[in-house]
């Protein structure tokens, strides 16, 4: 498979938070997936979340192709939903049924936990109120980290079928051609030469990527930054704290709202880069 793209504006957003990232491509639970030992209940408990993300992650995709500056942007973006609203919402259903669960259940699909509304409404904002740039900024940490993080792990597909099969959503070649075409898209589209727009653009990435670390977080229905089991089931004491600890200005580790964030309501605070 060929590796994951990226050059230019895009490289250095993920270079200059490389150790949230690392820690959102190397989480407990990527690692128990990989070896096929993730247990049902965590991935159930991922799985009821991340439908209701996703729905809101093709809202922003669609609000981000409305600001597309020529039809090559819009294709990117369109083949982008596509992916979001063909593929992966409908597999998400499938696999949710798969490890027990169901999107009818009483209570199991009725309200998002913190940081899945703290993540979405970041989405939803930037992607209505920012540029195309600042949209594509927004999304693409989630799109991205996945093709990574399933890369290797594709490798060596594990043998509980669950697991293989969501590994091998992302890890192939038509995966990774997508994620080259929407960094390619954020590089054509930002000015490094603008110092006030890279500093927004690194901040909305930034943002994302420590929310991809607590969505994994979220999973094991443990504080954010306290850990979770292991590749082998047993529990961490701090992981990921310290690569995707959170700080001052970053989604707080309940889900909740620090200076400098989105407000639940969209409103942005604080320490909000300026235009």
């Amino acid at each position: 498979m060929s590796e994951m793209p990226g050059s230019r504006v895009s490289l250095g957003l993920r270079e200059r938070g490389k150790p949230a990232w690392a820690a959102a491509t190397s989480h407990p639970i990527v690692r128990q997936i990989g070896a096929g030992t993730l247990p049902y209940e965590t991935f159930r408990r991922y799985f009821e979340q991340n439908i209701l993300y996703l729905e809101d992650y093709a809202r922003a995709i669609g609000l981000i192709i409305g600001k597309s500056p020529d039809y090559d942007a819009a294709d990117v973006l369109s083949r982008f939903l596509r992916q979001i609203v063909g593929i992966e919402i409908p597999s998400n259903v499938d696999f949710l049924h798969r490890v027990g669960g169901s999107p009818g259940t009483a209570g199991a699909m009725t309200a998002m936990l913190p940081v899945t509304y703290g993540y979405t409404r970041h989405l939803l904002y930037t992607s209505a109120q920012g540029s195309c740039a600042e949209g594509l900024a927004a999304v693409l940490p989630c799109q991205w980290s996945y093709g990574e993080l399933a890369a290797p792990l594709a490798a060596a597909l594990p043998a509980e079928p669950v697991c293989a099969d969501w590994v091998s959503m992302f890890g192939n070649d038509s995966y990774s051609a997508l994620v080259a075409e929407t960094t390619g898209l954020l590089d054509r589209l930002a000015d490094p030469g603008d110092a006030a727009a890279m500093a927004r653009l690194a901040w909305i990435f930034d943002i994302s990527t420590r929310y991809e670390v607590q969505f994994w977080d979220m999973a094991y229905d443990v504080p954010t930054g306290h850990g979770g089991p292991d590749a082998d089931g047993g529990l961490t004491d701090g992981e990921p704290a310290g690569d995707g600890g959170l700080t001052d200005g970053e989604p707080a580790s309940d889900g909740g709202l620090t200076d400098g964030e989105p407000a639940g309501d969209g409103v942005l605070t604080g320490k909000e880069p300026g235009r």
